[in-house]
């Protein structure tokens, strides 16, 4: 991974977007938010309750793919939160930069429920939550992701992160 390029992946509720930021800055990467290029329309079905298709995803898929390359081809490094449920949303994002290191970010439903229920001010309702874990492709072997407990603080994720990514 001679890029420094991250893709912190998980379902709603998970921590991505607290995760990712933490570790850009633990690393001095740029980070930058998958969510911020979803459509409007995207994020109005998502608002509205509606899950998301995969045609739904493409062009959203499409943009942080090109975003990875662009930071591959800059030499720059970067953390990029995704949910990238699916292998082929994953793959996807590899097309653009095959180095990418996944960080899955996993836990029980009931504590993303929870965590869900308590998140103010985000277009992603909790009634959603099952319609991600069922279209969730957890990564296999081949993927090499780095899988991370939510239950576990975000002071001590960050930090087992930090040590692997040094490593």
């Amino acid at each position: 991974m001679s890029h420094g390029l991250f893709v912190v992946m998980g379902v709603s509720g998970s921590g991505k977007s607290l995760i990712g930021s933490a570790l850009a800055r633990a690393l001095g990467r740029q980070f930058v938010e998958g969510d911020e290029y979803h459509s409007t329309e995207n994020v109005a079905r998502m608002a509205s309750g509606i899950p998301l298709t995969d045609a739904d995803r493409l062009g959203w898929l499409r943009a942080l793919g090109a975003r990875l390359g662009q930071a591959k081809r800059a030499g720059s490094g970067l953390v990029m939160s995704c949910s990238a449920l699916k292998r082929s949303y994953r793959d996807m994002l590899r097309a653009e930069a095959n180095d990418v290191q996944l960080i899955y970010l996993r836990g029980p439903r009931a504590l993303l429920a929870e965590r869900l229920a308590g998140r103010r001010g985000h277009f992603m309702p909790p009634s959603l939550l099952d319609s991600q874990l069922a279209a969730l492709q957890e990564p296999t072997a081949d993927e090499e992701a780095w899988a991370c407990n939510i239950g576990e603080s975000p002071e001590a994720i960050v930090d087992a992160l930090v040590t692997r990514a040094s490593a």
